[in-house]
């Protein structure tokens, strides 16, 4: 009899807990009134606050203990659950009891709870002043805001389509199958069975739907959302949640930009170390597992487990993973190439005629490279130079230099086929950006004009376009003032290197004293680095000034137009000295008796006997390693020595005797946040070095292989550096390298061009090729041999007499060791008359035919290295086959499943139906 009555109860309990679900979520942030705050818990939530002690309880727990149920310990110890050892730490808050900004963490913590979010608070071990707000998302508040955000979660297995293979294809797998089994089995890729089962990249998935929740493979509601899936929602709330009355007093990041909050960071997944070994044991969470296989210096020959470190760290710190990977893997052919390079100019040395003319030209006598000091010198004596010099500019330069330009198109266009490949298994491909949210700044800027935003039809403020358009203005200016500081300090670095090759000529000791050119460019290397590193301190300030003064409306303008701003400054900066190297260094010197002059007092520097080539090997040289491992000291080194302090000061407080167990918050509290511009600092080296890598290589062949060498340890500090040197980051969506990749095209074409002009003008190809068809001993034979050189080095240097010289530039010896008597004529590289013909020291038919030649050679090859580059890009499509196949078969796959699970649901509540209605119809009298 009482049924119905029950019946009829339980419905109106229901429609009252909808309602008031409803309610929560019509109002997301309720500003409590007075009455409402005199009930809750007031004063930062102290009723909430406890001790830091890792064996409390709250009396959910004790109320679970009085009811015979057990908590389980594990969890409770662990420091990743609340005190109950059920409720996960989806996010951590901090703050400091002493910081004033009381009320506003009243009203957001009143607010959070609203949301359904559940908190805890305990104090520090170390220090009772900071506080830590432990927040936890139900099950409820993870479905509803995961529909909302279109969390695409699995929700059937993968149907793999093999295509169809022709029966030659399978004779050659065959084949290749019965070789394999000779060779060890793919020793470069991690154990499978080391590697947990990532459920989500061996489904289909689609928008989380509450609605159609039976659709998705859920064994256990715990676990179905990932721990950064579940950080990820956390964050979007509060990011969305009120702190004070007002159109924009909201969100997280306002919180701690004005100091209410210290640090917000979602939790690491434990140690990352075991006393149990991985293979006897198994990991014991996702970040040791990560630390084993991924940031262990003993797996850096071996694939990196990219599923794993998107699983855990996100898909945009994933796809930069998955980017420097590629790069590296593309740059094994690039180093063997230059390495080859560099091996045929080592084997083909004691062959090379113009070597060995350096090297026996023991009568040639070469003016002096500086006023007074500089003495006169046989040609022989840079016969070491002249070696040195063919090792990296040989027959082979021209080849490797059309090859690396070919090289950097290949690696972009193949990046982006390996893009669509990560993008299609990591759910990338139909994920579109929110709608940013407008910066802070922008609002307050121009919150008294405001239009109608065309996407979500609200009003929001609006800058108008003669402001943005002077503002840009003011920024350019900034740019091209800082660009000409960059060239005033290169201006610095050419005085310092006129003024002391005289001092390096005058030096006491004879090592320097013969090697004065050689001493001047390794020091002026050594302080433009200096410089470099300076100056980069002082560009992040003025890119923060400029950037700020442009006002940029969201997020993502505003760290596109720092990256632009970062880049040109760093890209200058780094490559100024190495432009003045390549293309003037030795180019408007003048001739002996008429030198030009810089403000007519200091002689401006000229090549060495054995060519410019020389002198930019060694700035590439010395640039690249310098910079490249002060990166990787400042990368590991600054953090390691900042958690070394942070655990001394620890010992120091407590003692060294007393061992302190830290719960995970603590321990990620005191390790280093990620850096504030995310991942800039990482790709802006790798770019720079990939620069270095393309647009002088025809200088320097070895410099894809120290990339190289390099990028092997880049790859395992990052992943260590990641792993237990920072807190995690907030796991973040994106589907490419963003305007990196823009970037990296204009490195592409920027590195066509110049290394043109360093084959054509620095090197001595050119020269050399004009000879042999032209003025050798092959000419009009269409030879070009070693025995179509001899005679070049004779013929590449014109003559001085010495009574030419000015008075301030002649030198204090007379050369008269050389021969006993007084020289009469010295030799130095250019294509001039002699003095007694008609038109003293003018230029010769050579010097236009090697200009000419010069001209018609970059020409030529600027147009057949970009024709070949734009062929691969149309010939390399950007989306593979066999993907655009699994993508098809895929959309039909889906549209399938969803309807025959659609079609069993039905069946099956036609069933239920059939049953309850024969049940009620036996229990009718």
């Amino acid at each position: 009899a009482f049924s119905p009555l029950l019946l009829i109860l339980n419905g109106l309990l229901r429609v009252f807990d909808s309602l008031s679900h409803l309610m929560m979520a019509k109002d997301v942030n309720i500003l409590f009134d007075e009455l409402e705050a005199v009930s809750s818990p007031c004063k930062d939530d102290d009723s909430l606050l406890h001790p830091g002690n890792l064996t409390s309880t709250s009396d959910d727990a004790s109320r679970l203990e009085a009811g015979g149920e057990t908590v389980p310990e594990r969890n409770k110890l662990n420091g990743l659950y609340f005190r109950d050892g059920k409720c996960r730490i989806d996010y951590i808050l901090v703050y400091r009891k002493s910081n004033p900004q009381i009320e506003k963490r009243e009203v957001f913590e009143r607010n959070i709870r609203a949301e359904g979010l559940q908190m805890e608070k305990e104090s520090s071990l170390i220090n009772s002043d900071i506080i830590f707000v432990k927040l936890h998302a139900p099950w409820e508040v993870l479905g509803r805001y995961a529909e909302q955000m279109n969390v695409r979660m699995p929700f059937r297995r993968k149907i793999y389509y093999l295509p169809r293979r022709y029966k030659f294809m399978s004779r050659i797998d065959k084949q290749i199958s019965r070789f394999r089994r000779w060779l060890p089995k793919k020793p470069m890729r991690l154990d499978k069975e080391t590697l947990p089962d990532l459920e989500e990249n061996d489904c289909y998935t689609a928008p989380f739907s509450q609605q159609r929740i039976h659709h998705f493979i859920i064994h256990n509601k715990e676990t179905f959302f990932n721990n950064a899936t579940r950080s990820r929602i956390v964050h979007h709330i509060l990011q969305r949640i009120k702190y004070e009355e007002g159109k924009n007093k909201i969100g997280l990041n306002r919180l701690l930009t004005n100091g209410s909050y210290e640090a917000a960071f979602p939790l690491h997944e434990g140690s990352y170390r075991s006393k149990n070994s991985i293979r006897t044991h198994g990991a014991e969470n996702h970040r040791h597992l990560l630390y084993e296989c991924w940031a262990s210096w003993g797996v850096w020959y071996k694939y990196q487990p990219l599923d794993l470190v998107r699983r855990y760290f996100g898909e945009k710190i994933g796809l930069y993973f998955a980017w420097l990977g590629w790069y590296t893997g593309m740059l094994f052919p690039a180093a063997f190439i230059g390495l080859f390079v560099f091996l045929y100019g080592v084997t083909t040395l004691d062959h090379c005629q113009v070597s060995k003319e350096v090297c026996q030209a023991t009568d040639i006598i070469m003016c002096p490279v500086c006023d007074k000091y500089c003495p006169f010198m046989r040609l022989s004596d840079s016969c070491v130079y002249a070696k040195v010099t063919h090792l990296f500019d040989n027959g082979a330069t021209v080849f490797f230099a059309v090859f690396m330009a070919v090289w950097a198109t290949v690696f972009l266009e193949f990046w982006k086929r390996r893009r669509a490949v990560i993008a299609y298994d990591w759910d990338l491909i139909d994920w579109e950006e929110e709608e940013e949210e407008i910066r802070p700044q922008f609002e307050a800027k121009y919150s008294k004009k405001e239009r109608m935003n065309p996407i979500s039809g609200k009003p929001e403020p609006y800058q108008a376009f003669t402001d943005k358009c002077s503002r840009l203005i003011v920024s350019a200016s900034g740019i091209f003032f800082m660009i000409c500081v960059v060239i005033a300090a290169v201006f610095g670095i050419v005085i310092y290197r006129v003024v002391t090759v005289s001092t390096f000529a005058a030096f006491k000791w004879a090592l320097i004293r013969n090697n004065s050119q050689v001493a001047t460019t390794g020091t002026a290397v050594c302080i433009n680095f200096c410089i470099i590193m300076l100056l980069n301190v002082l560009y992040e300030k003025v890119a923060l000034l400029l950037t700020n003064l442009e006002q940029p409306r969201t997020e993502s303008e505003w760290e596109n137009s720092f990256t632009l701003k970062m880049f040109l400054f760093q890209f200058v900066n780094l490559n100024s000295s190495t432009f003045y190297i390549a293309f003037f260094l030795g180019r408007f010197t003048g001739h002996p008796g008429a030198y030009l002059r810089l403000i007519n007092r200091w002689r401006l520097e000229e090549c060495h006997p054995s060519g410019c080539l020389i002198d930019l090997c060694m700035q590439m040289g010395i640039i690249m390693v310098l910079k490249q491992t002060w990166n990787n000291f400042m990368e590991l080194g600054y953090p390691l020595i900042q958690n070394w302090w942070t655990r001394r000061k620890v010992r120091q407080e407590h003692g060294p005797e007393r061992k302190i167990s830290f719960p995970q918050w603590e321990k990620d509290y005191n390790l280093q946040p990620m850096n504030a511009y995310g991942l800039f600092d990482e790709y802006l080296e790798m770019i720079l070095q990939f620069g270095f890598t393309t647009i002088f290589v025809a200088a320097f062949p070895l410099a894809p292989l120290l990339a190289l060498l390099n990028n092997i340890i880049e790859i395992r500090l990052d992943a260590y550096k990641f792993v237990t040197q920072w807190r995690r980051p907030l796991a973040s969506r994106a589907k490419d390298i963003g305007i990196w990749y823009g970037i990296l095209e204009g490195i592409g074409i920027l590195s066509v061009i110049t290394n043109a002009f360093v084959i054509a003008i620095t090197s001595d190809f050119i020269p050399r090729l004009v000879y042999a068809y032209k003025y050798g001993p092959c000419a009009g034979q269409g030879e070009a041999g070693q025995k179509c050189m001899v005679g070049y080095v004779n013929a590449s240097l014109s003559v001085f007499r010495i009574s030419d010289f000015e008075n301030r530039s002649e030198p204090e010896s007379d050369g008269s060791e050389f021969s006993g008597t007084p020289l009469k004529y010295c030799r130095y590289r250019d294509y001039r008359d002699p003095p007694h013909s008609l038109v003293p020291y003018g230029y010769t038919l050579q010097f236009w035919h090697v200009l000419a030649a010069r001209l018609a050679f970059i020409i030529v090859f600027e147009h057949l290295v970009f024709c070949i580059k734009h062929l691969i890009s149309y010939l390399i499509p950007d989306l593979p086959k066999d993907l655009r196949d699994r993508m098809r078969r895929e959309k039909y796959l889906i549209q399938e499943m969803m309807y025959e699970a659609e079609l069993e649901r039905l069946q099956k509540e036609r069933k239920e139906r059939k049953k309850n209605g024969k049940a009620h119809h036996n229990e009718w009298p």
